[in-house]
Formats: C-alpha cells, sequence, structure tokens
C-alpha cells in the first residue's frame, strides 16, 4: 500500500550534521548513519513509487540501485566549483525518462534538504538542440501550451521555476504572445512542501497525486522532443 512508506525524522537530523560538518573524515565516520538513516530509506521510497509511476508515466523508470539509478549521489563534484565541500546536504531523486542519460533529460524529481523540500517536473537545463525544439513546439501549438501549463488540477499545486533569458530568443519577437515561456531556460515546474508533509505517512500517496496532475505538462514536453510519454 502507498501509504506504509514513510521517511523517518533521522533522514534530516543527518542530512543537517552533514551541513555542520561537511568533511571527509567526519562522513566516513558516520557512514553507517548516512546507509541506514538517508540511503536505505531513500531506497525504500524508489522502490515503492516503482508500481504508481507505471501507472502515471510508464516511460519513465523508478530505479532503486544503490549506483546509476534514481538516487543521486552524495558526492559533490567540486572540480570547477568554488565551493569545495565534497557532499550534498540534500536527497535528490530523480524518475527519468527511459530515453534519458543524465539529469538533463525529461523527469520527476523529489528533493528533500533541511532547507527547502519539493516536487518537480519537467526538464532542466535542456541542451540547446532540445531547448530549441521545446521552443518551437511552444511556438508551434500555442493553445496546447497554454492547456498543459494551466490545467486547473496542476496549476493549483504546480508554479513554473528555473531560468531565463533576458530578452526574447534569437528568431522570436519582441512582442511573441508567449514570449515569457520562449525564454525559458529551462521548464520545470515546482511543488513546495513542508517538513512535515515529507514525514507524514501519506507522503508517498501525495506525490503520485501530484506527478499525476503534471501528466498533460509533461506529455506536452514529450511530444516536444519526440519521446513517447
Amino acid at each position: 500500500m502507498a501509504d506504509e512508506f514513510r521517511f523517518p525524522p533521522s533522514l534530516f537530523a543527518f542530512l543537517e550534521a552533514l551541513e555542520a560538518n561537511n568533511e571527509r573524515a567526519w562522513f566516513n565516520d558516520n557512514k553507517h548513519r548516512y546507509e541506514s538513516e538517508v540511503r536505505a530509506p531513500a531506497l525504500a521510497f524508489i522502490e515503492a513509487m516503482a508500481t504508481p509511476l507505471a501507472r502515471i508515466a510508464p516511460q519513465f523508470r523508478a530505479s532503486a540501485r544503490r549506483s546509476g539509478g534514481s538516487l543521486m549521489r552524495v558526492y559533490r563534484d567540486t572540480r570547477f566549483a568554488r565551493d569545495k565541500t565534497p557532499y550534498k546536504t540534500n536527497v535528490g531523486i530523480q524518475f527519468r525518462h527511459n530515453q534519458g542519460k543524465d539529469v538533463h533529460a525529461p523527469g520527476f524529481y523529489v528533493h528533500l534538504d533541511p532547507r527547502e523540500c519539493f516536487l518537480g517536473v519537467g526538464i532542466w537545463h535542456p541542451a540547446p538542440p532540445a531547448l530549441a525544439r521545446i521552443r518551437e513546439f511552444i511556438a508551434d501549438n500555442p493553445a496546447a501550451w497554454r492547456r498543459a501549463r494551466d490545467a486547473r488540477d496542476f496549476a493549483a499545486r504546480f508554479h513554473l521555476a528555473g531560468d531565463s533569458l533576458r530578452r526574447a530568443p534569437r528568431g522570436y519577437p519582441a512582442d511573441h504572445p508567449l514570449l515569457e515561456d520562449l525564454k525559458r531556460k529551462d521548464f520545470i515546474a515546482i511543488e513546495e512542501l513542508t517538513r512535515e508533509q515529507v514525514l507524514a505517512p501519506d507522503f508517498l500517496a501525495r506525490t503520485a497525486g501530484s506527478f499525476r496532475t503534471a501528466r498533460p505538462f509533461m506529455r506536452y514536453l514529450c511530444a516536444s522532443l519526440d519521446v513517447p510519454y
């Protein structure tokens, strides 16, 4: 049953402790806590989401593998970053499209952080060819875009977010009726959550319900990229 899963409060306690002690020696000494308080429940959540996700979006996968699956790595890539702290202090879970190779593919996302929690849907930082295709599809299919973007249940939970250009993208007039959407560099929508909602026994069912309302939005993005939903 969807309501049998529950995240433990210790997940946030560990992430807060990691934020205060973001160094390799501390993490190595407390890796057993990460395994039991963060990774294990996150993988259990992913496994439990597999069945509802298959009904909501059959081309998207819930992979509970310890490495290379839906759970994002705790280790940060610091090679080109000013911030050299070695570990992420959040849990990131992406249910990616079967044809997607990385986080820049269409996906459903769960973000758990002591400072903020949210659900996300859409495509973050699409590569330039994909971004151009999405913009062209919106320009060619404006009515369908408005229906997907403004669907009542979807708009009641989610709001569009992400980065945008300051000016109209090349090839589009500055007075285009959908200019603000065409300027987007990310096509993502966010639903903010409280920690209490994340820790509630119905969180998995709530997540599935939110993702269900996003189907028109996700179908539109998949169609724009010519991949099946």
